[in-house]
């Protein structure tokens, strides 16, 4: 079989939509004819592109490479379709990726509007340490990752991070709860609630939330992993079947409430990885600006943080 560009969009709408059926509405086709070109296509390279998990499919770490490049391909044959200014340069092209973060959406429409001759593809990688690979293999041009207060994201000389906010983490619950009541909850008193827990994100994730645990006295007593998108874990939470540590400017759904934790024994950093040859300083300074100026956006439209930051700082986050 010789690689098409259907082919390419198909894997980008499988990373995309994280699930055959959905992936397969928004093309237009049924969902066995989206596996098996996805069989015919993992064939031609000659390992799996996909995995299947409790709530659909996740790129392999290959997979992960494959829709990046993918994506790298389909920006450019789109600008090939388009009718060029006569001697004009090439449109550069950024690759980005991000893992499971809030700050992307209000990024990338700001970096349109300050670089309009700049062409984006964004990724969604999950693991930090796996964002660290693509940059380092030039996969990737930059992303939004994420490391913790003494473990410093590790890479090469060849990439640069600097770091966007280090925020505390907050904890979701369903609205009936026992602790519904309360301003602040203690990590030690959710010892015996079952908890949704994120996979290794290769940069101290989950290990920072069992050390707090420990810290605390208990070991959870039932651990979900669960990888999914915001949306079904907030509503799985309502349903009273766990709760979770969540990022301090989610938006809760109906039926959920988020507290802060006594103390904050939890912080996570976001930070801007990219690759140093790849990256200009002004796209550098654009992407920062950027993502600081979404995550104040993300601030204002979340009561439960304000509130927070009032008491912790008799003022506004830092």
């Amino acid at each position: 079989m010789e690689l098409e560009l259907r082919h390419l969009r198909a894997l980008c709408a499988i990373a995309d939509a994280g699930s055959m059926g959905r992936a397969a509405a928004q093309l237009g086709c049924s969902q066995q004819a989206m596996s098996t070109q996805l069989r015919r296509i993992e064939l031609h390279f000659g390992e799996p592109l996909f995995e299947r998990t409790t709530v659909g499919v996740r790129p392999t770490r290959y997979g992960v490479e494959v829709v990046a490049r993918a994506r790298d391909v389909l920006a450019r044959a789109e600008a090939v379709g388009r009718r060029a200014v006569e001697d004009a340069p090439p449109r550069p092209v950024l690759r980005l990726a991000a893992t499971n973060s809030p700050i992307l959406s209000g990024l990338i429409g700001r970096v349109r509007a300050e670089l309009p001759d700049l062409a984006l593809t964004v990724s969604s990688v999950y693991a930090s340490s796996q964002i660290v690979e693509l940059l380092e293999r030039g996969g990737l041009d930059a992303a939004i990752g994420v490391d913790y207060p003494g473990l410093e994201l590790r890479h090469s000389s060849a990439v640069e991070h600097r770091g966007i906010v280090t925020e505390p983490s907050f904890v979701a619950l369903p609205a009936g709860h026992r602790l519904r009541h309360r301003t602040e909850v203690a990590l030690a008193d959710l010892a015996e609630d079952p908890w949704f827990i994120t996979p290794d994100d290769g940069a101290g994730w989950p290990g920072v939330f069992y050390a707090a645990c420990e810290a605390a006295g208990f070991t959870p007593a039932v651990a979900h992993e669960f990888l999914g998108d915001r949306l079904q874990l907030l509503s799985m939470i309502a349903e009273g079947l766990g709760v979770s540590l969540v990022q301090a400017t989610i938006r809760p759904i109906p039926s959920v409430i988020v507290k802060p934790l006594i103390g904050t024994p939890l912080w996570c950093r976001y930070l801007l990885v990219w690759r140093r040859e790849s990256v200009a300083e002004e796209v550098v300074v654009s992407l920062l600006g950027s993502a600081s100026a979404s995550y104040r956006d993300l601030i204002a439209r979340a009561p439960h943080f304000q509130a927070w930051a009032a008491r912790t700082y008799r003022g506004t986050f830092p």
